[in-house]
């Protein structure tokens, strides 16, 4: 599991590592530019010849970026710094590497006069993780200049003009091929549109480790979700789980399919899809793993409530008044029992309408919202989800006391209790329809199995699981497939690859 953390706790962390456990700043900056100099000499392995501008600015980011330039230089390449910074605002650390880059005879080039095409790798240490206001003036002008620009673009922490929490953009920002980071990742290299300026990002070990205290948020590996999913090996169909999903109206049996196939897929027992009778035939055909219960038959629904462990509502459900009484009746079970209960699609649409349903939800709730679906659910504005996921899903979690998968191209999974992960699997190709319904078979799939691996514990780590698997499953598939061509089904379809 990776940590990832806010801008204020990695301040926090250097500093403890600096006074608490005694390592000199210096060294800490030294080995902060080693790691970004091998990366750069990597990539220009074979090209001699190749010349370095290092952009820095008068912070610590920009004291990095000096050090940079002079083990490039050190090292027999072109290396030239560019001091944007004003040098009556240079920090210790910053000023001490300028004054030593000169003793080594690091060439400086002027700002206005540098021709930023005449390098083959820019360095941008503008700005580190730690930028809170909004670029413009000659900064906007120069990080303009430097995208402009043709060279491969480096970035030293982060991406200057990203927030370093939101991964929003500050005004403007540098549009990287490469970001090294140091110690851990931020949020603000996972969340869009940090992660599509970072590029391929890095984490470097320099010295710096956690000393025990909680941190911002968690990110799968793959090694962490396959955890979810151990079996017993004397186990049956039984120990691995039944899943419930109240899903499919008239006419709308795919979404009922993809998220039950989803969830058989990932390595449930056992699933029974209940559903209008006019889906029965569809659903036997395509399906024939999964059980059926015919909502026609109102007096099976405590039967059939009582036999599963896991409960799922909303894929295709609609919104008619037969759906309405099967969803009021699944809530107030599931709330008596403490069952866990999977909402997607429908089922948020019609809790949004029906207020007095929140009082349904608890701790053993999975809620699985895209933007618009959190926003009806929540009163967030679509535009305040997109700019800081992490608040409004983390905000929500506690105000419902529900887990909240809030999905998007960096989905987010917030606890009420405060867990956070930040997911880092996934691609485009994935925004087709039906990937949804996939996602929420997979988490319930994720619950079922690992239920008793995890009794008592929070749906929150399964639910991330399940969206890392989901990712991950995707991202087999796009590099099969193609992203244009991707449709829902072939996620399912390469799950068995990867879980």
């Amino acid at each position: 599991m990776k940590t990832i953390l806010t801008c204020s706790e990695m301040k926090s962390l250097d500093a403890y590592t600096i006074r608490e456990m005694g390592v000199p700043s210096a060294v800490l900056m030294e080995r902060a530019a080693l790691s970004v100099a091998e990366k750069i000499m990597e990539y220009l392995s074979g090209e001699p010849e190749a010349s370095v501008l290092c952009v820095c600015g008068s912070g610590n980011n920009g004291g990095d970026g000096v050090a940079v330039a002079r083990l490039l230089h050190n090292a027999g390449l072109r290396a030239v710094i560019c001091m944007a910074g004003n040098e009556a605002h240079f920090t210790e650390e910053t000023a001490r590497q300028v004054r030593i880059a000169k003793n080594y005879g690091v060439p400086f080039t002027d700002v206005d006069s540098v021709d930023m095409n005449s390098f083959q790798v820019i360095v941008d240490a503008l700005f580190g993780v730690g930028l809170s206001r909004t670029i413009e003036g000659k900064y906007a002008a120069l990080i303009d200049r430097i995208n402009r620009s043709n060279a491969y673009k480096a970035a030293v922490d982060i991406p200057s003009g990203i927030h370093g929490d939101t991964g929003q953009v500050m005004g403007t920002a540098v549009k990287c091929d490469l970001t090294v980071t140091f110690a851990y990742k931020k949020s603000g290299h996972l969340l869009y549109p940090g992660r599509t300026f970072s590029g391929h990002t890095i984490c470097a070990d320099i010295g710096i480790y956690s000393h025990g205290g909680n941190s911002y948020a968690k990110s799968f590996e793959p090694q962490d979700a396959a955890g979810f999913l151990e079996r017993d090996p004397a186990g049956n169909k039984a120990s691995f789980g039944k899943i419930l999903f109240l899903a499919g109206s008239a006419g709308m049996c795919g979404a009922a399919y993809l998220c039950a196939a989803g969830a058989l897929r990932t390595g449930a027992g056992m699933v029974m899809i209940r559903t209008p009778e006019e889906n029965r035939i569809p659903l036997q055909t395509l399906l024939p793993e999964a059980l059926l219960s015919l909502r026609a038959d109102s007096e099976e629904r405590r039967r059939v409530y009582e036999w599963c462990d896991i409960a799922s509502a909303g894929c295709g459900l609609g919104k008619s008044e037969d759906s309405v009484s099967e969803l009021l009746s699944l809530l107030q079970y599931c709330r008596e029992t403490e069952k866990p209960l999977v909402l997607d699609a429908d089922a948020l649409n019609l809790l949004a309408e029906h207020p007095d349903w929140y009082s349904f939800l608890g701790p053993n709730t999975v809620l699985t919202p895209h933007p618009g679906e959190m926003s009806r659910i929540s009163g967030f504005s679509i535009e305040e989800i997109k700019a800081d996921p992490v608040r409004t899903a983390s905000e929500f979690a506690k105000r419902t006391g529900a887990v909240i998968v809030q999905k998007d191209a960096c989905t987010v999974t917030a606890s009420p209790d405060g867990e956070i992960y930040i997911n880092e699997s996934g691609n485009s190709g994935m925004g087709t329809a039906g990937s949804g319904d996939v996602l929420c078979g997979i988490i319930s799939g994720v619950l079922a199995v690992s239920r008793h691996l995890r009794s008592g514990k929070s749906p929150a780590g399964p639910a991330a699981a399940g969206v890392y698997l989901h990712g991950m499953a995707g991202d087999r598939a796009a590099a099969e497939l193609g992203m244009s061509g991707m449709k829902a089904g072939d996620i399912i379809d390469f799950l068995p690859r990867i879980s």
